[in-house]
């Protein structure tokens, strides 16, 4: 995407990481990302949200294999004032209340993001 002086816009998008290791059903795994999205999105600075739907809302959904890994997202998150989210579950289905299942990053400039969450696998 330009501007009109044809100089590259910033990309915005949000990345939705979910622990692999709780061995979530495909539909538990797919609320739990909604939420992240969602939650996340809130946070996020108005401007960042527009830019972010306007460019379509890119969404990047990876995957960590513990909950000390959610942790060190946030860590990281929080250091480069990103927007974030961590989602703990009401527990009335697959697991027990208050269990951390995924975190939302952004919307927010991607190469931000990225340095967050670059070393990761997708879903």
């Amino acid at each position: 995407m330009r501007n009109m002086l044809n100089k590259p816009q910033k990309e915005y998008k949000q990345c939705i990481v979910i622990r692999e290791d709780l061995k979530l059903s495909k539909g538990k795994a797919a609320v739990q990302v909604a939420h992240a999205s969602i939650l996340s999105y809130e946070l996020a600075a108005v401007r960042n949200r527009k830019n972010w739907r306007a460019q379509g809302q890119k969404k990047v959904v990876l995957k960590v294999n513990s909950l000390d890994e959610i942790y060190e997202l946030e860590k990281e998150a929080k250091k480069l004032g990103l927007p974030f989210a961590i989602v703990e579950d009401a527990g009335l289905t697959e697991i027990p209340p208050g269990t951390v299942t995924a975190i939302g990053i952004g919307p927010a400039n991607a190469e931000e993001v990225d340095k967050v969450t670059k070393d990761l696998q997708l879903l």
